[in-house]
């Protein structure tokens, strides 16, 4: 199960980066739902491990990573603008996933020890993934993206790629 080349971007253009981030969950949403579908047609064989191994990486690592560059950098400006009704439900959506994120973490080790687990929480999963990312792209980039001048966009970026420098 072969993920697909990364998409791009610098932390100099901090909007696109996060863009950048959604396509990647996009394409580990995608890996999930094939991974399920291989485990139900093959089991959990080789392949199955190591598309664990890659969904198990992103959510663990990427995926914190997003959320924490959201509620510093795209929560604020939401808020600042009157918007804290579409902050607070990104936040509880955040919350939501955290949550819906541990039991599939758990069932993806499994799949590393060659277990097969059930499948089936997966597909709300990615749903509310999904959900949240149209809310993001359609509402808060581009509501927080107009509040930002270059300096502010520079700080931003500045501030991204120092916190996972430092992780």
């Amino acid at each position: 199960m072969n993920l697909y080349p990364s998409p791009s971007a610098g932390f100099d253009e901090p909007f696109e980066m996060l863009h950048a981030c959604h396509e990647r969950v996009e394409r580990m949403l995608h890996l999930l739902e094939r991974l399920a579908a291989h485990l139900a047609q093959v089991g959990p064989d080789t392949q199955a491990q190591q598309a664990a191994a890659d969904v198990l990486r992103y959510f663990e690592i990427a995926a914190p990573h997003h959320h924490e560059d959201e509620e510093r950098h795209v929560l604020p400006r939401l808020r600042a603008q009157g918007l804290a009704e579409l902050a607070d439900r990104i936040a509880a959506d955040h919350r939501r996933m955290h949550g819906a994120w541990q039991p599939l973490r758990d069932q993806l080790f499994a799949v590393q020890r060659a277990q097969h687990p059930d499948c089936a929480e997966w597909p709300a999963f990615c749903a509310l993934y999904r959900a949240h990312i149209q809310l993001e792209e359609g509402q808060a980039f581009p509501a927080a993206a107009a509040q930002c001048d270059a300096g502010q966009l520079q700080a931003m970026g500045a501030e991204m790629a120092g916190r996972r420098q430092a992780r």
